[in-house]
């Protein structure tokens, strides 16, 4: 079973926790609520059963069950799908690990598939679920909450990166061998690092604008825009 999480909110308050996908599609029928299922991994079984309740775009699907997406933002008229690259430092091993996570998001509902540890969702849900009244936005809201994650856990990556590069540049008037292909992988970790994040501050700003079908509101563009300023200044960073 791949199924990490499942629940419906009322007015941003969890008040059901549906034993499976039938149940889910059954309550927002009664039209209670939202609901936000998160997947792990899932078998085309399981993502198609998502798909055709909530009509999604068979392009996406098939991105979510293949992976390795470059990160994007999608419209498809009143619901959105984007790929995010998350990352994670290793400092043990001084080496960044990079996720994939795909965002489904719809009037009702929001199904996250994940196909790596990063960004830990269940932290995600937590910090919306003690915020009731900002979770009662809607979809968005949950968008916004993984999208602050993810770039929250950009930071300590840019702080590795820079620091690996610090040692590198004492390291290079050493004598050890092992300098050069330390700095061909550190390089290509930037680059790796560059691509997962500079997509982010197009998503983001294109998340602000809207489109005639879905329009954020004031308080989520807002917060969008805080999101949208951490992700530049990364960019910058690195």
């Amino acid at each position: 079973m791949t199924m990490i999480d499942n629940a419906v909110y009322v007015n941003g308050v969890r008040t059901a926790d549906p034993e499976d996908l039938d149940e889910t599609y059954f309550l927002l029928r009664q039209r209670e609520g939202m609901a936000w299922i998160g997947l792990y991994r899932p078998d085309a079984e399981e993502l198609q059963s998502v798909a055709e309740e909530f009509d999604l775009s068979p392009l996406a699907v098939e991105d979510a069950l293949a992976g390795h997406q470059r990160a994007k933002l999608e419209h498809y008229g009143d619901s959105l799908f984007l790929v995010l690259r998350p990352a994670r430092y290793l400092d043990d091993v001084e080496k960044v690990d990079f996720g994939e996570i795909h965002v489904f998001v719809g009037q009702d509902y929001v199904v996250t598939v994940r196909h790596a540890e990063s960004p830990d969702l269940a932290r995600v849900r937590r910090r919306m679920e003690a915020m009731p009244e900002f979770l009662a936005l809607g979809p968005d809201a949950i968008l916004y909450g993984i999208l602050d994650q993810v770039v929250d856990e950009y930071e300590p990556v840019a702080a590795g990166l820079e620091n690996d590069i610090d040692e590198i540049e004492d390291d290079l008037f050493g004598a050890d061998p092992e300098v050069s292909r330390r700095i061909y992988d550190l390089s290509r970790q930037v680059i790796i690092f560059q691509r997962a994040i500079s997509p982010l501050i197009g998503i983001l700003q294109g998340l602000m604008a809207g489109t005639p079908e879905r329009l954020p509101g004031p308080e989520l563009r807002d917060h969008f825009r805080d999101v949208l300023d951490h992700a530049i200044r990364l960019n910058e960073k690195v």
